[in-house]
């Protein structure tokens, strides 16, 4: 990007940092989790959140009609300073068949109207696939022009038919679709043109060559040396190489793998605003607490507080 293409994104930095809870206190880290409380009651959700020691949250089901459970989330948590970090959308907004990629557009411009209510981080999706049996998986045309270019037609129209005021909308990283790499969600930021796009980094879904794998401490420096004033989330897992005649990186637990936390976590404190780390696709509350109190142990030997 050039120096006039950073100014001009330089804009959207003044809108997230106007909107900072008051919990993302100047360099603590916010860290968050699903919790397992059988509740829709959003201030039980929120207290149980700071019961576990959670300072962010994924956003409680709610439907975009329901407009007195959205008042009632974004109080609640407010109320207990727990930041709602993000809005899942996990549809295929490149699906091939038109109906349902329609379907799922759909799906997603409510998702990203909810971010948009409850005060939201951000919604996030994956930019989707050509992939006829599995909706997130490889596909020779998803690192193609035309999956750049609808990608970047995508995400126009979702945030043109939201017009967001307090949310962005995010991509999360994967390892064969775009963005997979920094510099390519650069590009992505650069065409797509609006202020309230911006990036959802999984650094582990980076990771897709032994490379990476070997040196990702250098990869997530690369992310936040280069996204870093545009991100407003983060997923945190780990990877362990399973051995076989070919590559297979697994997802662990936190704690459990080779992702080198300690380089995270410096990234995460060099952003002006706090960015939620979220723990996700662990099966129990107590892997939960295991990957979580494995993150609090590498932050403490680093002195960095917890939100």
């Amino acid at each position: 990007m050039t120096r006039r293409d950073c100014l001009k994104y330089s804009s959207s930095l003044a809108i997230a940092s106007s909107q900072a809870p008051a919990s993302a206190s100047a360099g603590a880290l916010l860290i968050g989790a699903p919790v397992f409380l059988r509740s829709e009651d959003p201030v039980a959700l929120a207290r149980e959140h700071r019961r576990l020691g959670y300072s962010a949250a994924y956003c409680p089901p709610v439907k975009i009609s329901e407009k007195e459970k959205l008042r009632a989330i974004e109080a609640a948590f407010a109320k207990e300073n727990v930041v709602i970090a993000e809005v899942g959308a996990w549809k295929n907004l490149l699906d091939v068949d038109p109906v349902k990629r329609k379907e799922n557009f759909d799906y997603v411009v409510e998702r990203m109207a909810i971010a948009d209510e409850v005060g939201a981080r951000c919604c996030v999706d994956i930019s989707g696939s050509y992939n006829e049996k599995f909706w997130y998986g490889p596909h020779p045309r998803n690192l193609s022009k035309t999956g750049f270019d609808e990608t970047v037609e995508n995400c126009r129209r979702i945030l043109d038919a939201v017009k967001p005021k307090r949310s962005f909308f995010t991509l999360e990283v994967m390892g064969w679709t775009y963005p997979d790499t920094p510099d390519s969600y650069l590009r992505l930021l650069k065409a797509i043109d609006r202020k309230h796009f911006a990036v959802h980094l999984d650094v582990c879904n980076a990771v897709n060559s032994p490379e990476k794998f070997y040196g990702n401490a250098a990869l997530i420096e690369e992310c936040f040396r280069k996204l870093g004033p545009y991100i407003k989330s983060c997923h945190a897992k780990d990877l362990e190489w399973v051995v076989e005649l070919n590559v297979h990186f697994l997802e662990v637990i936190p704690g459990r793998g080779q992702l080198d936390y300690k380089a995270y976590l410096r990234g995460l404190r060099s952003l002006k605003t706090p960015v939620p780390l979220m723990l996700e696709h662990l099966k129990t509350a107590e892997e939960y607490k295991e990957g979580f109190d494995s993150i609090k142990k590498i932050a403490g030997e680093m002195n960095y507080p917890l939100a």
